[in-house]
């Protein structure tokens, strides 16, 4: 009789080891922003869950390039960063790979006071003093966008800045910044006096036209754990479908989550609302889903940033993103 019930115990135990969700973290680029919403309304609303998986931490960051180089050292499973340092980090060997592109127009662009300068054009930036973090999304945007215009950094002034960089261009220390004109904007025209306290001059309207911002993980998840690659993502794109439609609610979920940004619903709704407005849609979005991506883009985005040096040598385009896993998940189509 022992026996058996040692037998039982042991088979329980099995049992519950077969059924417990897969655990998993995720790596933020930097401090939480609305483009994060969908890590935090998939855990708050169970669609992790639903899927087995078991999220133990969601950490900010310090930059895209960190962000790249955890999650490719495999100390964290999945992160969210700049698609395009994406790039430069695998022709760098660090082996990660996209998995969704949530900005499908790059949401990086130039800023500064309107009260003091008015960028109307990339020439306007000659000659100012620009607020440059050396190593990150914002240098990589930088060098690649000047040159897409005929300059160069000898055009401009530059100061080195450390995050929270936004503060140098506030205190009058930096004439212009690069930006997120879906994160800092929100934020800066809080404290810069709302609405138009900003000139805003967008990447992509420049001739820096790739993908902004997404998804992704490490060669080895996708090499011996497909399967909670799979359903992590089907998670992520429900949740990415509720943010779309539902700001207001994603930003109250954030801050459930993050209690110390209580005093920031009105920039994270526009945070969000920012992208609606400027980044999450695409004619690929419309024919195939949200987070689409395709290796014509891909070649394009690359080729771009080797023939303007921020690249220093070409990759595949197909070694850097994979689109089988959105494609299972079925992503909202708009």
């Amino acid at each position: 009789m022992k026996a058996i019930a040692l037998a039982a115990i042991a088979a329980a135990i099995l049992a519950t080891s077969a059924l417990a969700d897969d655990k998993v973290s995720v790596q933020l680029d930097y401090v939480v922003r609305g483009n994060h919403a969908m890590f935090f309304v998939a855990q708050a609303k169970g669609y992790f869950a639903k899927q087995g998986i078991d999220v133990t931490a969601i950490r900010r960051g310090t930059g895209s390039p960190n962000a790249m180089r955890l999650v490719g050292n495999g100390n964290a499973e999945f992160g969210f960063g700049d698609l395009p340092t994406l790039a430069l980090a695998r022709s760098q060997g660090v082996p990660v790979v996209a998995l969704a592109a949530v900005n499908q127009h790059s949401p990086l662009g130039m800023l500064a006071l309107a009260s003091k300068h008015k960028l109307a054009k990339p020439q306007d930036l000659k000659g100012l003093n620009l607020g440059v973090q050396p190593s990150g999304s914002t240098y990589v945007f930088l060098t690649a966008f000047l040159a897409a215009n005929g300059m160069t950094m000898n055009d401009i002034k530059q100061s080195t800045v450390t995050p929270p960089y936004e503060n140098y261009l506030l205190l009058g220390r930096v004439d212009a910044v690069p930006g997120y004109i879906d994160a800092e904007v929100p934020e800066l025209e809080a404290k810069a006096g709302g609405p138009g306290s900003l000139s805003i001059m967008q990447g992509s309207d420049f001739g820096y036209i790739v993908y902004g911002s997404g998804l992704f993980t490490s060669e080895k998840m996708i090499a011996e754990h497909g399967d909670i690659v799979q359903r992590f993502v089907n998670a992520y794109m429900e949740a990415f479908a509720d943010v779309i439609t539902s700001p207001q609610e994603a930003a109250d979920i954030i801050i459930k989550a993050n209690p110390e940004y209580a005093d920031k619903k009105d920039v994270l709704v526009k945070q969000i609302e920012a992208d609606v407005r400027h980044t999450f849609f695409s004619n690929d979005t419309q024919a195939n889903g949200i987070g689409w991506m395709t290796e014509d883009t891909w070649r394009k985005s690359i080729r771009l940033l080797v023939d303007q040096g921020a690249m220093k040598q070409s990759i595949e385009a197909s070694k850097v993103f994979d689109d089988k896993y959105i494609a299972a998940a079925k992503p909202l189509k708009r």
